[in-house]
C-alpha cells in the first residue's frame, strides 16, 4: 500500500541532492517525477502543482554541499506535498456525533459512491466502531435500487444488533432516510448512517436523486466511498460527487490491493477534504 509511490519519491530525493543542480537537471528531474506520479494515478493538475512547488524550492539550492543533503531533500519534498495535500478542513466523526449529541439530535452521515465500491461494508465497519465507542447508531437502507441491497444492510444490522430502517425495493430513497432520522430522534439514538444506491457519476438522473437525498436529510457529514483499484476514475468520481453534494471526507476501499496509491493524494486535493 503506497509503497510504489514512496519508492518513487525516494529516487527523486537522491537525485536532487546532487551538487549544484543546473536548470536542465531540475527540468529532467521534474519531467521524470511527473511521469512517475501519473503512473501512480496522481491526477495531472495535482502532479503539475507538486512539480511547480518542487521546482520553486530546489532552484538555486545546492543541497549536495550540505552535510544533511538527503534529509534536506526529504524535507523539501515532504513539505511540498504536505502543503498541497493538507485538506482545507478536518473531519472528526466522533466530534461531530458528540456535538450533535449535546444539542439533543442525532448526527446524520450520508454515504455516497459508485456501484460496488464498498459503501455498505464500510457502513457496517463504521457502525461497529461507533458501538465500540459507546454510541447508539441506526442504519437507513436508502439503497432501494440494487437487488438485495436492503437485504445486505439488514444482514449486517442483524449481526451488529442495530436497527435497520427500510421500505420496499423501489421506494423513495429520501423518504427512507427521513424516516431513519425521525426514528433516531424518537429513540434518542446518536447517529444515522445512510446507505445509498451506487450510481455512476455520469448518470444525471441518479445524481439528481442523490442531491435530493442530501437536501432532505441535511447530513452533518457526506462521505464519499471509492475504490482505490479504479485509479484515475476514482478521482473523476470524487470530483463529480463533490460538485453534486459537497463531500466532507473520503474513504478509499481496497487500498491493501493497490500498490500505486496516487488516487488518495488526488482525491484529497480535488475535494479539499480528508
Amino acid at each position: 500500500m503506497l509503497e510504489n509511490l514512496k519508492q518513487k519519491f525516494k529516487r527523486v530525493t537522491k537525485r536532487i541532492t546532487r551538487r549544484g543542480l543546473t536548470p536542465e537537471d531540475i527540468k529532467d528531474i521534474s519531467w521524470d517525477l511527473k511521469v512517475e506520479l501519473l503512473e501512480s494515478d496522481v491526477a495531472v493538475p495535482v502532479a503539475d502543482e507538486i512539480i511547480d512547488r518542487l521546482q520553486e524550492e530546489v532552484t538555486g539550492e545546492k543541497l549536495g554541499l550540505r552535510e544533511d543533503a538527503e534529509e534536506s531533500a526529504r524535507e523539501i519534498l515532504r513539505g511540498t506535498i504536505g502543503d498541497i495535500l493538507t485538506p482545507e478542513r478536518e473531519v472528526e466523526i466522533l466530534e461531530t456525533i458528540k456535538r450533535k449529541q449535546d444539542s439533543g439530535a442525532p448526527a446524520v452521515l450520508l454515504f455516497v459512491g459508485v456501484n460496488g465500491c464498498g459503501k455498505t461494508t464500510t457502513i457496517a465497519k463504521l457502525t461497529k466502531y461507533l458501538q465500540d465507542k459507546g454510541y447508539k447508531p441506526v442504519l437507513a437502507a436508502a439503497d432501494t435500487f440494487r437487488a438485495a441491497g436492503i437485504e445486505q444492510l439488514e444482514k449486517h444490522g442483524k449481526k451488529l444488533g442495530v436497527r435497520v430502517i427500510k421500505h420496499e425495493r423501489g421506494a423513495d430513497a429520501a423518504a427512507v432516510a427521513y424516516d431513519a432520522i425521525e426514528h433516531a430522534k424518537a429513540q434518542n439514538l446518536d447517529a444515522v448512517l445512510i446507505d445509498t444506491a451506487g450510481r455512476m457519476q455520469s448518470n444525471v438522473n441518479l445524481m439528481d436523486e442523490m442531491s435530493k437525498i442530501s437536501k432532505v436529510t441535511n447530513p452533518d457529514l457526506t462521505i464519499f466511498v471509492g475504490d482505490a483499484l479504479t485509479g484515475n476514475d476514482a478521482i473523476e468520481q470524487a470530483e463529480k460527487f463533490n460538485d453534486a453534494v459537497k463531500i466532507d471526507g473520503s474513504i478509499l476501499c481496497k487500498m491493501d490491493a493497490d500498490a500505486r496509491g496516487g488516487a488518495t493524494l488526488s482525491v484529497t486535493k480535488i475535494t479539499g477534504s480528508p
